[in-house]
């Protein structure tokens, strides 16, 4: 029986398979093989005796990432507030990154635009509107879902970006039959409570398969070579290939395509600075 994981507690996995959701341990080889599953995974099962169920097999996954353990995601939905918190524009970048690097769709969610400054608002679309579908929400009155949704549809779509702006909120207005607990942003630190405990794959009735994982605050330094982060920020790319040196890494070569368009502003100063710093920490890692 062929199924996608849909859950996991507990040293238990919950797939869904011919239209139910059976309840699984993996096989010891995995663990001596030190494979283990994310949710996501397309899986075969088979039945013991009694409900419950042996994953025997993992088939070839199209991504996979460690934290949170997800597999096979078509499309990131990165969600930011436009307040309270403010963006982190450094950090967002870093999933889009990511979401490049593992050649996924993106959709740039922009959350809590009711209590957002308008300059702030401006701010965002001039950094990413000519990049990434952008969707402006307010998720607690449900505005923006709807556009939201038709991106999403038919995708296995993960809702990624920091704690506290709002993803379990989208969630619950994506999907109002799911009932995700919310949390408040914490007045000390000026940060969102985790309020998400484990990853779990929900549907919807639009045609989307929605993964719910818990809320980041940093990366691990990519897994990437110094020389292939260009190709993961698509503004970058038109001017590849234009600079004086054929091995230019756009930091501080002469006569540099990238540096000159900075410059004139055709690519942010924002995303250029996102650029360097992780070029920074790669070359900084291969060090030691």
């Amino acid at each position: 029986m062929e199924g996608i994981v849909v859950k996991g507690i507990g040293g238990f996995y919950y797939v869904k398979a011919e239209g139910q959701v059976i309840q699984c341990k993996a096989r010891g080889i995995f663990k001596k093989d030190g494979i283990k599953i994310a949710i996501g995974d397309l899986v075969r099962i088979e039945l013991n005796e009694g409900s419950d169920a042996t994953i025997t097999a993992i088939h070839e996954r199209r991504n996979c990432f460690i934290r949170p353990p997800i597999a096979n995601v078509d499309c990131f939905a990165v969600v930011m507030a436009a307040a309270d918190p403010e963006p982190n524009l450094a950090i967002i970048d870093r999933f889009l990154v990511m979401a490049e690097k593992s050649n996924m769709d993106v959709i740039l969610c922009i959350n809590k635009v009711d209590i957002a400054k308008p300059e702030m608002i401006n701010r965002l679309k001039n950094i990413y509107e000519d990049i990434y579908p952008m969707v402006f929400l307010n998720a607690k009155t449900g505005s923006g879902i709807d556009e939201l949704k038709k991106l999403m549809t038919d995708k296995k779509c993960a809702l990624a970006g920091p704690s506290g702006v709002g993803k379990s909120t989208i969630l619950n207005a994506l999907e109002p039959k799911v009932t995700v607990e919310t949390g408040e942003i914490s007045e000390k630190t000026k940060r969102g409570k985790h309020t998400t405990r484990h990853v779990e794959i929900f549907d919807t009735d639009f045609g989307a398969l929605v993964f719910d994982t818990p809320g980041f605050t940093s990366f691990e330094i990519l897994e990437a070579e110094e020389e292939e982060l260009q190709q993961f920020y698509p503004e970058m790319l038109p001017y590849l290939g234009g600079c004086k040196y054929d091995n230019c890494r756009h930091i501080k070569e002469p006569e540099c395509s990238v540096l000159e368009a900075v410059e004139d502003g055709a690519i942010s100063q924002s995303r250029y600075n996102s650029y360097a710093e992780q070029y920074k920490e790669i070359k900084e890692k291969k060090k030691y």
